[in-house]
């Protein structure tokens, strides 16, 4: 009997269990701790810090915002205007003849100079054909000898919108080249070419 009560006592389930279901509960814990200080250093470190009153009295917030804003500048989405059909002109005769086909397009100061050119149309397709006519194809074989061509045509586009104001005592203005770069307050700042072929 004594034997059977050994082996019962063996058959028994050993304590090492027991043991086994507390080390699991004190690693859940403890998974569970770590979760929630880092969940509440998260929060912390991510909420809005409160805004903190400068010198002035002002907003530090509102300060930095201007002062992006002033580096940005108002910066508006540019407007184009299209001449509905593209130029074609028969360039000036070197040796042999040579077709000029081009697409033009406006880079404008705003909406409302995209209205003006609608009704100065007529008028500048005739002088760009003016200026387009004049030239050979050797001017206008090269990147530079197209730029130039752009900044010409921006200068008379510009200057039939506005008029230039002609001194007194000046019978003749200097005739200097445009440069690549219109007045900021021009109505048209950049003439680009969408397609541009010579045969």
């Amino acid at each position: 009997m004594a034997d059977a009560k050994k082996a019962e006592t063996e058959t028994e389930t050993p304590p090492a269990p027991k043991n086994k279901g507390k080390l699991m509960v004190f690693i859940a814990i403890g998974v569970l701790v770590l979760v929630l200080v880092g969940g509440g250093a998260a929060y912390f470190l991510m909420k809005k810090k409160p805004a903190v009153e400068s010198m002035d009295g002002e907003d530090p917030l509102t300060e930095v915002k201007a002062k992006k804003k002033d580096k940005k500048g108002d910066h508006t989405p540019p407007a184009f205007y299209k001449f509905d059909k593209p130029f074609t002109v028969k360039l000036q005769t070197e040796q042999q003849e040579a077709y000029l086909q081009t697409e033009v397009q406006l880079r404008v100061l705003d909406t409302a100079a995209q209205e003006i050119l609608k009704q100065y149309e007529p008028e500048l397709k005739h002088r760009i054909m003016l200026i387009l006519l004049a030239k050979k194809a050797s001017d206008l074989g090269t990147a530079p000898g197209v730029q130039r061509l752009s900044n010409e045509i921006r200068e008379t586009v510009n200057n039939t919108l506005e008029p230039p104001v002609v001194k007194k005592g000046k019978d003749k203005a200097e005739a200097k080249e445009p440069g690549d770069v219109a007045a900021p307050d021009a109505p048209v700042q950049a003439v680009l070419f969408t397609s541009f072929i010579i045969q």
